[in-house]
């Protein structure tokens, strides 16, 4: 097969996270097995506009939302036999809030790819942008691809969809994936303090504020907050660190590589993740590969299905039950290392062959019907 795979971003964009991961893993395995995979997504300074890596060709054009009519543009000139796309068989398209359309001008059977729905969400972009947005990905998607096979995650986001009218029978659950843990991690320093880490992109909707208001709470001067992730968010999240008077308890790491990510990870006594809205939330595992156990909302979504709630983790429903839970599990440490036990167990049922595999076998019943 010929595939597309359209995406906002890919994991090299500054901005890039899980649902970009998520989509170069399938890509990987889809080249591995033979097939050509195109990856589009939008132009940055990161990257080149032409690129392959692991098999898979990068296509980039088009910003923030011009990156939308580029890919039209891509897909028109592929019908006519021109450019990349010509002769594909079948187009991923990534709903990241707003999906490509693809499906009106592919010409080829289109997969809808959607992580979790963003509601709550869409509110950040502004009053104007934030409703219509918010009425392209309730309204007008689901009519577009009424009848298309839809993909996503979790349980959870399987359900938003039903409740935005898609028909149950046309959603498969393809769960995340997670990569293996480096064979070798660098050694931090032992520094004599409690560790609570938050891996995430800063950005407003991860809601990392709340993990400062437990260090806030708590008022042990040897706890600290890791903050691990980048974002155009982060300056606001240091100004609200001093603020609160905890600029001394929160550190900033930015992007870091894999290898320290996971020494970071390790060293945790938990790992929080407050965020509004998650299709899974792929540093739960993540976390859970190092026997650190999450504690996070239960409104979030697809958190309810990355976190056994009372076995891998814990989930709560406000942020005064964050502070709390967080508090019990660091003053019991034989439930925080049952909860860790058993995270890791649960984190060794994935991987992004099993994540890839299922997909593949999604596409080529697709293509199937099709022909």
């Amino acid at each position: 097969m010929k595939i597309l795979l359209l995406c906002w971003r890919d994991s090299t964009h500054p901005l890039g996270g899980g649902s970009e991961r998520y989509l170069e893993h399938v890509g990987e395995h889809l080249a591995t097995a033979g097939h050509e995979v195109i990856y589009r997504s939008a132009a940055h300074t990161e990257s080149p506009r032409r690129s392959t890596r692991n098999g898979v060709r990068y296509t980039r054009a088009g910003g923030k939302y011009s990156v939308y009519p580029a890919a039209w543009r891509l897909l028109l000139l592929g019908r006519l036999g021109i450019g990349p796309a010509r002769g594909v068989d079948v187009v991923v398209d990534t709903q990241n809030g707003i999906p490509f359309f693809a499906r009106l001008v592919a010409g080829a059977p289109t997969v809808l790819l959607t992580h979790h729905c963003h509601q709550e969400q869409w509110p950040v972009a502004g009053p104007l942008i934030g409703r219509v947005g918010w009425f392209l990905e309730s309204r007008l998607a689901p009519r577009v691809y009424r009848g298309a096979q839809y993909v996503t995650v979790s349980e959870s986001s399987r359900e938003d969809l039903i409740a935005l009218g898609v028909d149950p029978a046309d959603i498969e659950i393809v769960a995340n994936g997670v990569d293996p843990v480096p064979a070798t991690l660098p050694v931090l320093p032992a520094d004599h303090r409690t560790h609570l880490l938050t891996l995430s992109r800063l950005v407003p909707n991860k809601r990392i504020e709340h993990a400062m208001d437990v260090i806030a709470a708590l008022r042990d001067r040897d706890l600290v907050l890791d903050v691990v992730g980048s974002g155009w968010w982060e300056d606001r999240l240091r100004d609200y660190a001093r603020r609160r008077g905890i600029e001394d308890r929160v550190v900033f790491y930015g992007q870091v590589t894999e290898d320290y990510k996971h020494a970071l990870l390790a060293r945790a006594a938990l790992h929080l993740m407050p965020s509004r809205k998650e299709g899974w939330g792929l540093a739960v595992t993540e976390a859970a590969q190092h026997g650190v156990p999450t504690v996070g909302y239960r409104g979030a979504g697809g958190l309810r299905d990355s976190i056994v709630d009372g076995e891998t983790g814990l989930l709560v429903d406000d942020e005064s039950e964050l502070v709390d839970a967080t508090r019990r599990l660091l003053a019991d440490a034989p439930t925080r290392r049952r909860l860790g036990a058993a995270a890791r167990v649960h984190a060794a049922g994935f991987s992004w062959a099993d994540t890839g595999a299922r997909f593949e076998q999604v596409l080529s019943r697709v293509v199937a019907r099709r022909r």
